[in-house]
C-alpha cells in the first residue's frame, strides 16, 4: 500500500509538473484519436456520397467511362438518384452521323433502371420513321415506371406523325396507365387522340400540371374540354386554335379549377382560304380573365392575311403576339386597340408600308408592354423614336433592322441611336444585317 501511494504521489508530481499547453494538446490528441476510431466506418459511405455527386454533373458517356474504375464506382453508376432523370436520343447511325443513345445502354436501362425513371423525355433528332418506332418500342416496355414528365420531341418532322396510330397509342398508354403522378406531358406533332386523353385523365388527373400537345390533329375540342373539366390542377396548356373553344375556356374558369399561369395557342394555315376560323365570344374571354388574371396568354399567327378577318375585332386579353408570317398595317392597327395587356410583340414583316401610325397607337394603349422585334417592318425614324419615346425605359427588349429605319428631315440612322438610347436609359443599336 506505501509503494502504490509513493507512486501515486510520483506521478501526481510529475503531472502537475507539466506545462498546461503541453497537457491540453496531449488532451487533444486523445480526443482527435478517439474520434478517428468513431468515424472510421463512415468514410466508404462518404466517399459513395462524393462519387455521386461527381458523377451528376459527368456527361453520360464520361460516367460510363468512370464507372469501370473499380466495383465501387461501379456501384454508384447504377444509383437510381442518377437515374430518374434522362433523355433518350434516336437517329438512324447507318444515315446520320449525329449523337444517338446506344442500343446497349437503352437495354440496360429497362433492364436495371426502368422503374427508377421519373423525367424523361425522348428526342428524335432525324425524321426517320424507324426513330420514331424506336421511341415508341422503348416507351411500351415502361411497365414498371412512374413518370412524372414525359416529353416526345420531334427536331426534324414528321417523325411521330408517320407512325400507324395505334401503334403509337398504344405505347403511350402503357406509360398513361403505370404513371400515377405524371405532372408535365409534351406531345406536340403526335397522333395522340381523344381516347388515349380519356385514359391520360382517368390515371392522372388530380397531378397534371402541364400539358403541351400543339399540331395533333386526332385530337377534337370534346377532348381536350375532358382534359379541362376533370384535371383542375392544370396550370399550363398550349395548344392549336381548332381546339379553342367557349366551352373550354369557362371550364378553365370553374371555381374548382385553379387559376391558369400559362396558355399558348398556335392560330396556323398551311393553305390559304381552306381552313375554317371560328370565333371565340368576348365573355368567354372576360371569365377566362377574371378567373387567372395574372394568366400569360401567347399567341403565335402563322396566316396569310386574307385569313386575319375574325380575329382583332374586339379585346382580348393577349400578353405575348408573335406574327410568323407578313401582317397587314390593317391587323397592326387592330392590335393597337384591342390588346391592352401586351407584353410583347414580335412581327416578322408587314409589306412595304411604313408602320408609323400603327406604332404610335401600340404605344398609346398597350401600356405594359416591354419587349418588341420587328423584322422586315419599315418605319419612319421620327415615328419610331416617337414610339419610344412613348414606352420609355419599360422597354427591356428592343429589336429592329437599321435597313427597315426611314431617314427623314427629323432624324438619319446616324442620329436615331442616341435618340433611342436617351429614352431607354441604355446604350442601344438597331441590328445590323449580317454581310455574309
Amino acid at each position: 500500500m506505501k509503494r502504490g501511494r509513493k507512486t501515486n504521489e510520483a506521478n501526481s508530481v510529475q503531472s502537475s509538473s507539466e506545462d498546461p499547453s503541453e497537457k491540453e494538446s496531449k488532451r487533444h490528441k486523445v480526443v482527435e484519436k478517439k474520434a478517428t476510431v468513431v468515424q472510421s466506418p463512415d468514410w466508404a459511405n462518404l466517399l459513395q456520397d462524393v462519387i455521386l455527386q461527381v458523377f451528376q454533373y459527368l456527361p453520360l458517356l464520361d460516367r460510363a467511362h468512370a464507372s469501370q474504375v473499380c466495383r465501387s464506382w461501379n456501384q454508384v453508376f447504377h444509383m437510381p438518384d442518377l437515374w430518374r432523370c434522362f433523355e433518350f436520343e434516336l437517329n438512324q447511325p447507318a444515315t446520320s452521323n449525329l449523337r444517338t443513345t446506344h442500343p446497349e445502354l437503352i437495354k440496360q436501362i429497362i433492364k436495371r433502371h426502368s422503374n427508377h425513371l421519373q423525367y424523361v423525355s425522348f428526342k428524335v433528332v432525324d425524321s426517320s420513321k424507324e426513330s420514331a418506332e424506336a421511341a415508341c418500342d422503348i416507351l411500351s416496355q415502361l411497365v414498371n415506371c412512374s413518370l412524372k414528365t414525359l416529353g416526345l420531341i420531334s427536331t426534324a418532322r414528321p417523325s411521330f406523325m408517320d407512325l400507324p396510330k395505334s401503334h403509337f397509342i398504344s405505347a403511350l398508354t402503357v406509360v398513361f396507365v403505370n404513371s400515377k403522378s405524371l405532372s408535365s406531358l409534351k406531345i406536340d406533332d403526335t397522333p395522340v387522340d381523344d381516347p388515349s386523353l380519356k385514359v391520360l385523365v382517368a390515371n392522372n388527373s388530380d397531378t397534371l400540371k402541364l400539358l403541351k400537345m400543339s399540331s395533333c390533329p386526332h385530337v377534337s375540342p370534346a377532348g381536350i374540354l375532358c382534359v379541362a373539366d376533370q384535371c383542375h390542377g392544370l396550370r399550363e396548356l398550349a395548344l392549336n386554335y381548332h381546339l379553342l373553344s367557349d366551352e373550354l375556356l369557362l371550364a378553365l374558369s370553374s371555381e374548382k379549377h385553379v387559376r391558369l399561369e400559362h396558355l399558348r395557342i398556335d392560330v396556323v394555315s398551311e393553305n390559304p382560304g381552306q381552313t375554317q376560323f371560328h370565333t371565340i365570344q368576348k365573355s368567354s374571354w372576360d371569365a377566362f380573365i377574371k378567373h387567372s388574371p395574372k394568366v400569360n396568354l401567347v399567341m403565335y399567327f402563322f396566316l396569310y392575311e386574307e385569313e386575319f378577318d375574325l380575329f382583332f375585332r374586339y379585346e382580348i386579353p393577349v400578353t405575348h403576339l408573335y406574327f410568323g408570317r407578313s401582317v397587314s398595317k390593317d391587323v397592326l392597327g387592330r392590335v393597337g386597340m384591342t390588346c391592352p395587356r401586351l407584353v410583347e410583340l414580335v412581327v416578322c414583316a408587314n409589306g412595304l408600308r411604313p408602320l408609323d401610325e400603327e406604332l404610335i397607337c401600340i404605344a398609346e394603349r398597350c401600356k405594359y408592354l416591354s419587349a418588341v422585334g420587328l423584322g422586315e417592318c419599315e418605319v419612319s425614324c421620327s415615328a419610331f423614336v416617337e414610339f419610344v419615346k412613348m414606352c420609355g425605359g419599360r422597354l427591356s427588349q428592343l429589336s429592329i433592322m437599321e435597313e427597315v429605319l426611314i431617314p427623314d428631315q427629323k432624324y438619319s440612322l446616324e442620329q436615331i441611336h442616341w435618340e433611342v438610347s436617351k429614352h431607354l436609359g441604355r446604350v442601344w443599336f438597331p441590328d445590323m444585317m449580317p454581310t455574309w
